[in-house]
């Protein structure tokens, strides 16, 4: 390693110049990398309840990541780092959520009570006594704990609700891969000052949800998505089809030919928007995000004078961990329906399995239930080892409908006219 007077250790370092708000492009000042950087790695602060210990450890990572700008092998650092941190965020959530004495118990059955203000005062206790299994959560249920280490907090974590979503089981075992990979390094590497923002991105979102709080504008644990209220209007002969905000129903062509409906859904020009708002059907859930039907079909002096006299107000929604029910009959997969549009079926639409699934989009519960035609690969209970979603149960649409109600969703029939856009998908597929 060359020598480095106190000057050059002042200097910036020319290769993390060049990472620009705009991408790659000629090496910003020092000055703005540094505005800027600071900017990036602030941009999701911890909630005020999460432990100290666990904020100091974050709020160290930050600091690593601020002088990449004089050193690009500390964006590497900071991510490292950063990977640590989240065991030891679990480890606090863990004491905290136990209000700082847990009770775990032996294959025996031997049960011990540890007062604890840290995990480790814990985790000894429970490695002498040989413990597999504590007791947690609000009816004091046994969870296994096997041996207490980042996969047990994980998976407690997960059982009891503190981390969510079906897609972020996915994110939450890449990052404990890649936290093992740095305790047990088997080579070089040297991250760029992207990839280290984001994993800090990462960790403050997961830090937060353990703690109970969603993050605005977040990727794995978002704060509720807004929904506007807008119309949604097509020509069943030609196919043509087109979409607004309510306010602007008025301005739109006077078509005779067009029907249009009122919804209230994920649509914001030039943010986030339901990719599928075009493809809308009102048994099946045919759009990303959540989409209530307010009104319609009718032409569009009805849905004027209907949004008059109802004024519906926006709203925000939540997409993650939701329950489907997808239904298998003569050889087809139907698309995922809600409970409620399930319960309230006619009598001709209910023969059939009924699948009760947990996922956070409609579409990976259907290509769940297209491959359970005695594929080995994929679930029929628990979580599936193959995509991101949970299997509750199945049988008939009255057990389904049992399942689902027991795992939190409503099933107070619901039955919205059945119609579906010039441009929705095929309401079944052949089993694969």
């Amino acid at each position: 390693m060359e020598f480095e007077t106190f000057s050059d250790m002042q200097a910036p370092d020319p290769r993390g110049l060049v990472f620009t708000p705009r991408g790659l492009g000629g090496p910003m000042s020092p000055e703005a990398a540094a505005e800027f950087r600071h900017k990036a790695v602030t941009r999701f602060e911890l909630a005020p309840d999460v432990s100290e210990e666990t904020r100091l450890r974050f709020e160290q990572v930050q600091r690593i990541y601020s002088y990449g700008l004089l050193c690009y092998d500390l964006y590497t650092a900071a991510s490292d780092a950063a990977l640590l941190v989240l065991e030891q965020a679990l480890r606090d959530r863990f004491v905290s959520f136990h209000n700082g004495l847990i009770t775990f118990r032996t294959p025996r059955g031997v049960e011990h009570t540890v007062p604890a203000d840290r995990y480790n005062h814990f985790l000894d206790r429970y490695k002498a006594e040989k413990g597999n299994e504590v007791k947690t959560g609000p009816s004091g249920e046994w969870v296994k704990f096997g041996g207490g280490m980042l996969h047990s907090l994980k998976t407690w974590a997960r059982h009891v609700g503190l981390l969510q979503g079906q897609r972020n089981r996915g994110m939450e075992k890449m990052l404990s891969e890649l936290r093992n990979a740095v305790a047990h390094p088997n080579g070089f590497t040297l991250l760029s000052p992207i990839e280290a923002t984001q994993r800090i991105w990462d960790l403050a979102e997961i830090i937060n949800h353990l703690w109970g709080h969603k993050t605005p504008g977040g990727r794995l644990y978002p704060a509720g998505l807004p929904q506007r209220v807008c119309w949604l209007g097509w020509d069943p002969r030609t196919g043509n089809i087109a979409a607004g905000d309510a306010e602007n129903l008025q301005g739109f062509r006077d078509d005779s030919d067009f029907e249009f409906i009122v919804l209230r859904t994920v649509h914001e020009p030039g943010g986030i928007s339901d990719p599928h708002l075009f493809e809308f059907d009102s048994w099946y859930e045919a759009t990303q995000y959540p989409t209530e039907l307010l009104w319609g079909p009718g032409s569009k002096a009805e849905a004027v004078d209907w949004l008059a006299n109802e004024s519906p107000e926006d709203s925000t929604c939540h997409y993650l961990d939701r329950i489907f029910l997808v239904r298998q009959h003569a050889g087809r997969a139907f698309l995922p329906m809600r409970p409620e549009v399930a319960a309230g079926l006619p009598a001709e639409e209910q023969d059939g399995v009924w699948h009760v699934l947990r996922a956070d989009y409609p579409t990976d519960a259907f290509v769940h239930a297209r491959y359970l035609n005695g594929s080995p690969k994929h679930d029929t209970s628990g979580e599936c080892s193959e995509c991101w979603v949970t299997a509750l149960g199945q049988g008939d649409l009255a057990e389904a409908l049992q399942v689902a109600e027991k795992a939190g969703a409503s099933v107070v029939p619901v039955s919205p006219p059945d119609f579906r856009t010039p441009l929705a998908f095929p309401r079944s597929q052949p089993l694969t």
